[in-house]
């Protein structure tokens, strides 16, 4: 279900969704009417996809100043042609009836093998809001890269091959202007780490 906020309804008026496609995503093609700034009314079609909505965190160890990320295969990189083993945070979707930090804890064992016990939040965003419905929240939290308690790589039965790349925080972050980071989400959190050193260093994010 869609909503829209009061001080938009006026605006803009969903009039009708199709569902096109329902699998791992749910594709619908929606049509709207919006009302122009010249008073005119207008009929607009717009696919949108949903898939759910995720959680990622920046994990940080503030005895050496590294960040943990993970290299994995990105479908849709590779269909643009782009390089399809992104560097990026770790991240996954939320279950149903599961909070944002408990998912975004899971991920963290799942895919790298630390264990995390308290995940700060940084901020919610809308990574495409121009077809995708997903909510993302980010996180980060402090990690001990010398105590690792799982194996980590992702999950075997949902086809993941994850590696789990350890760098400096000033690397990691130069990698942004070389073109080796280029996952939206990671660029985030990580100019968002660069302006809150204090905290990082500290383990203290409030």
């Amino acid at each position: 279900m869609i909503d829209i906020d009061t001080s938009e309804a006026e605006r803009v008026r969903l009039v009708g969704r199709e569902m096109i496609y329902k699998g791992f995503l749910t594709l619908e093609r929606l049509t709207f009417e919006q009302r122009m700034p010249d008073g005119s009314l207008v009929t607009i079609h717009r696919e949108i996809h949903d898939h759910g909505s995720a959680a990622a965190i920046l994990l940080h160890n503030p005895d050496d100043d590294t960040v943990v990320l993970v290299r994995q295969f990105r479908a849709g990189a590779f269909a643009n042609g782009d390089a399809a083993f992104l560097l990026e945070l770790p991240a996954g979707l939320i279950d149903e009836g599961e909070a944002p930090a408990e998912a975004v804890i899971r991920e963290a064992m799942e895919e790298t093998g630390y264990d995390i016990t308290t995940a700060h939040h940084i901020c919610d965003m809308h990574p495409t809001p121009g077809t995708l419905t997903e909510k993302l929240s980010l996180f980060a939290a402090s990690v001990d890269t010398g105590k690792k308690t799982g194996q980590g790589g992702g999950l075997v039965g949902e086809g993941e091959d994850i590696e789990v790349v350890t760098l400096p925080l000033e690397e990691a972050y130069r990698m942004i202007a070389t073109g080796e980071i280029t996952d939206a989400k990671t660029i985030i959190a990580l100019q968002w780490a660069m302006i809150n050193r204090n905290k990082l260093s500290s383990g203290n994010f409030d």
